[in-house]
């Protein structure tokens, strides 16, 4: 027992490592004792903060603006599925993917399709490879498309084997939180992204044309970022719009399914400050009139998502602010090309190319 207690003595002397141990344990046990309260209530300002910002709004402001959000951007529908987006070449020849950061966070995925001219010359190439081709002196097209699916859907497909076909280089972009791009789409974050992809390819272009080419919401897309670029000092080379709207409010409230809304003012109202909220305009109305750059606007007589008479609204508000009228031009095409099919009509090509050379000579 003495030798015991003699033990457990000795334990105890000052200087002993094993007393540090326990009066370190015992001192941070203390210190941890008094930060609890303050923890605590930093918990609690915390959870009585997030309490009183979702309290201060109604079910409805915390419903309608997100369901606007998917219902502009219907990024969630990722058609056609099952697609490798990283291998391009199983849907379209002479293209390579590769992914471009626009801003910390978001990583894009784009297609870069070479024209057909160089087709066989493309053939095992690598990534450098396509990227040098952008200076050959074949004009690029960013091509920014309307809202769902992703780039791999027919017609986007369609449109840029026409457009290689034509002698361009095309771009096609996946905003971000589209297809496998990484990100939550915004306007504010599309329009990053398009004058991200822009400045990127034109600083590679070595002095070749690069063209902004919107389908349908991308036409929202391509005059914001057109619109920033002008105000850098850097007009667009050219800006093709195709199926565009005025402004993304008449848009919506005519899309087939929302015009229930035009018969509910109560419904119209709460539309309206949901897009306020979420801070979607996409203002081609205004955008054109701070523009210069050469415009074309291409749009179907029988366009029933978009209707002509948006196209021809937009055309004639460009014309009016324009200087230099010969910049602005607009094609209608005759019925049967509806809202995504413009690019099935012999029209298309020809249409663009005189255009562009037209500008560009």
């Amino acid at each position: 027992m003495k030798g015991n207690t003699r033990d457990c003595d000795a334990a105890s002397e000052p200087g002993d490592p094993a007393c540090s141990c326990v009066a370190s344990w015992w001192a941070m046990v203390l210190r941890n004792l008094r930060l609890f309260p303050c923890a605590c209530s930093a918990l609690g300002r915390k959870i009585a903060a997030e309490y009183r910002s979702f309290t201060s709004k109604s079910l409805k402001e915390h419903i309608v603006p997100p369901l606007m959000n998917m219902m502009i951007y219907l990024n969630f529908f990722k058609f056609p599925l099952l697609v490798d987006l990283k291998r391009p070449e199983t849907k379209i020849a002479h293209t390579v993917n590769f992914f471009l950061r626009s801003e910390p966070g978001v990583l894009l995925g784009i297609w870069h399709t070479v024209p057909s001219c160089r087709g066989e010359e493309a053939k095992g190439k690598c990534r450098c490879w396509y990227k040098a081709a952008l200076r050959d002196g074949n004009p690029i097209i960013v091509y920014l498309h309307g809202s769902a699916e992703h780039r791999a859907a027919p017609p986007r497909i369609k449109l840029a084997q026409v457009l290689s076909d034509g002698g361009f280089h095309v771009l096609s972009v996946d905003y971000r939180g589209f297809g496998d791009s990484t990100g939550t789409p915004t306007e504010e974050g599309l329009t990053t992204d398009a004058v991200c992809v822009y400045e990127w390819a034109k600083t590679r272009s070595g002095g070749t044309p690069v063209c902004l080419w919107g389908h349908s919401l991308g036409t929202g897309v391509a005059t914001n970022a057109a619109r920033a670029l002008e105000a850098k000092g850097y007009p667009v080379d050219a800006i093709v719009l195709e199926a565009p709207f005025t402004n993304m409010w008449v848009a919506s409230i005519n899309y087939p399914l929302l015009k229930i809304y035009q018969k509910l003012p109560r419904c119209l109202r709460t539309l309206m400050d949901a897009f306020k909220e979420d801070k979607i305009v996409f203002p081609n109305d205004e955008n054109v009139k701070f523009l210069s750059s050469p415009l074309l606007i291409l749009h179907g007589e029988d366009d029933r998502t978009v209707p002509l008479e948006y196209g021809k609204q937009l055309y004639e508000i460009a014309r009016s602010a324009y200087r230099n009228k010969d910049r602005v031009k607009m094609v209608v095409f005759p019925p049967g090309y509806h809202h995504n099919l413009l690019c099935e009509s012999p029209m298309l090509i020809r249409s663009v190319r005189d255009f562009l050379s037209q500008q560009w000579a």
